[in-house]
């Protein structure tokens, strides 16, 4: 049985990093891979920085396919009086813990409704355009692992496994993808024009509904509010199918991930959104299922040295 690093999972989740936001989790990344890939079997190239802004491309042998994930989070950003607006869709609730930090120091304050608008419940005005996220508290059981963040820290986490074995391939931790993406066709693009890559999976986080449950396995999505090419689904599900990896499919009429960008920019990319299910999106109490996790990870192993 794989086992699951939940202690490194629950560092991924705590690092405080909205969409806009993202440097503080680059920072961490960057350092953890270069520490960590003389550990791996293949040391990639790591490209970061100056055009790369807060994005990290890693690139191994002779790629065919990338990997996706982004490393931002939902949050709010802080208005006038403390009123808070939102950065991607979190879900709002009455006395939600939210933390942050301005230049009077750390905050930590609860979200509370006053005439149909939102604020921070806090001791004084908090600077203009701060970033708040939820407060951590993960929780985990024999069956379940629960936090905020699990969107998308466990997509990254599955990234960085895989990176442990991968020989050729691509990964691109992207950023901004809740709140209104771009990041991902800018990658896409520099992968494509220096590396011709054009196979791209995104590993990202979907939800629980009447059609996907709970360990069930992996979730390989045949559209979203994009719609990727049947051909190329259909090739991941028969290596899913060949290797024997527990998997569900899902179609949807909404969301989005780092998919669409790619279908929306000027370069020919296939792309497929694989991933966990979780239960209470974008809230303080994302769950998702051990056992889906391990199929989640099994499956991009596989699909990275057969597609």
């Amino acid at each position: 049985m794989r086992p699951i690093n939940t202690a490194f999972l629950k560092e991924l989740c705590s690092i405080h990093a909205p969409s806009g936001h993202e440097s503080p989790i680059t920072d961490f990344l960057t350092s953890y891979i270069l520490s960590e890939q003389r550990n791996w079997k293949v040391q990639p190239k790591v490209l970061y920085g100056g055009e790369f802004q807060d994005a990290i491309v890693l690139v191994f042998g002779e790629p065919r396919t990338a990997i996706f994930a982004h490393i931002d989070s939902i949050g709010y950003s802080v208005r006038y009086n403390n009123q808070l607006v939102r950065i991607g869709g979190p879900e709002w609730e009455n006395g939600t813990i939210v933390v942050g930090k301005d230049e009077y120091g750390n905050i930590e304050g609860t979200l509370e409704e006053i005439d149909e608008k939102w604020y921070i419940k806090y001791n004084r005005e908090i600077e203009r355009g701060t970033t708040l996220t939820y407060k951590p508290n993960f929780r985990e059981d024999a069956n379940f692992v629960q936090s905020c963040y699990l969107d998308n820290r466990l997509g990254v986490y599955t990234a960085l496994e895989v990176a442990k074995t991968l020989e050729n391939g691509i990964i691109v931790l992207t950023t901004h993808e809740e709140h209104g993406g771009g990041c991902a066709g800018t990658m896409g693009r520099y992968i494509y024009e220096n590396y011709n890559v054009r196979q791209a999976l995104i590993s990202d986080i979907t939800w629980i509904t009447e059609g996907v449950q709970h360990n069930k396995g992996v979730v390989i999505s045949l559209r979203d509010s994009g719609i990727p090419r049947r051909t190329y689904v259909d090739k991941i599900i028969a290596i899913a199918k060949k290797h024997a990896i527990p998997y569900q499919l899902e179609v949807e009429g909404s969301g989005g991930s780092d998919g669409n960008d790619l279908q929306k920019s000027p370069y020919p990319f296939d792309w497929c959104f694989i991933g966990a299910a979780e239960d209470f999106v974008h809230s303080p109490n994302e769950k998702v299922h051990i056992e889906d996790i391990r199929s989640m990870i099994a499956l991009y192993e596989v699909l990275m040295q057969d597609l």
